[in-house]
């Protein structure tokens, strides 16, 4: 049982780290873990377990992942980064071509503006790029 409770843990954390890959690998991996889970739960030997999370593994990312993705990519739903492009936010200490943070959704970003402009804090702007893990954002007119 304790190698049943060890794969589910294991599937969960994989999906939830999905969440900050978005690429839909690590969800098909914590599927398999799961797959495993279940198996071990059933009194499988441990070896059978391995088995098939690797089976599991193997088919839903050669099956069903480039499905999930072509079908993701289809409708249009950003991903990753590309989601945040156009989002509003505020500022939370000065913003210029240097750096500074903001506020987006939840979340505190590192952001810097074009050249030459400063932005105060508390001011709302939008994001208008990513570049790297820095927003480059400009204030709303």
């Amino acid at each position: 049982m304790a190698a049943a409770l060890i794969w589910l843990i294991v599937g969960v954390l994989l999906v939830v780290a999905e969440v900050l890959s978005g690429d839909f690998v690590l969800v098909m991996l914590g599927a398999a873990a799961l797959a495993a889970a279940g198996v071990s739960a059933l009194g499988a030997a441990d070896l059978v377990s391995v088995f098939v999370f690797a089976a599991t593994s193997l088919g839903l990312i050669v099956g069903a992942r480039p499905v999930v993705k072509r079908r993701m990519i289809g409708r249009g739903v950003p991903m990753h980064h590309e989601a945040l492009l156009g989002s509003k936010a505020v500022t939370l200490s000065t913003v210029d071509e240097n750096g500074g943070q903001v506020k987006i959704g939840g979340d505190t970003w590192s952001a810097r503006t074009l050249e030459g402009l400063v932005i105060e804090p508390g001011t709302a702007v939008t994001v208008i790029e990513i570049s790297g893990a820095t927003a480059v954002v400009l204030a709303e007119s």
